[in-house]
């Protein structure tokens, strides 16, 4: 009976060195190590030119149906691949609506993913500092 205690006793003790070390074994890694963060870049929203961005953003975009050589086919009439279309839809609110899928109007672009949250960024960014044709 003595050894069985002196045995129940020492599977006791072992247990509970297991458990200790399990328990601390983590204790000294470092957080960045075993969840690293994922850079996150900037979405720059300065200096937002027709030209130079909202153009482009269109082009890739909107202008595949929303061209004017196209527009009257797949595009339900609205072109979007100059200035002076883009300005009544920027008036009426329904580019911006569209673009950012509130259900105010028909969400674009049609059958393809939103647009990423930067682009929208921007789009909001020129249309807010007056939508100049510049």
């Amino acid at each position: 009976m003595a050894t069985l205690n002196k045995m129940t006793k020492k599977i006791t003790l072992l247990f509970c060195l297991g458990c200790c070390s399990f328990v601390t074994s983590c204790y000294y890694d470092k957080k960045d190590q075993i969840y690293p963060q994922v850079a996150v870049s900037a979405c720059d929203t300065t200096n937002i030119t027709y030209q130079a961005v909202v153009a482009p953003i269109l082009n890739t975009n909107c202008n595949s149906c929303h061209a004017t050589a196209v527009a009257n086919k797949s595009g339900a009439g609205v072109i979007l691949d100059n200035y002076a279309s883009v300005k009544p839809y920027i008036t009426n609110n329904s580019l911006l609506n569209s673009i950012v899928q509130n259900g105010k109007v028909s969400p674009m672009p049609l059958n393809a993913p939103k647009m990423d949250a930067c682009t929208i960024s921007k789009i909001a960014a020129w249309i807010n500092k007056g939508a100049l044709n510049n």
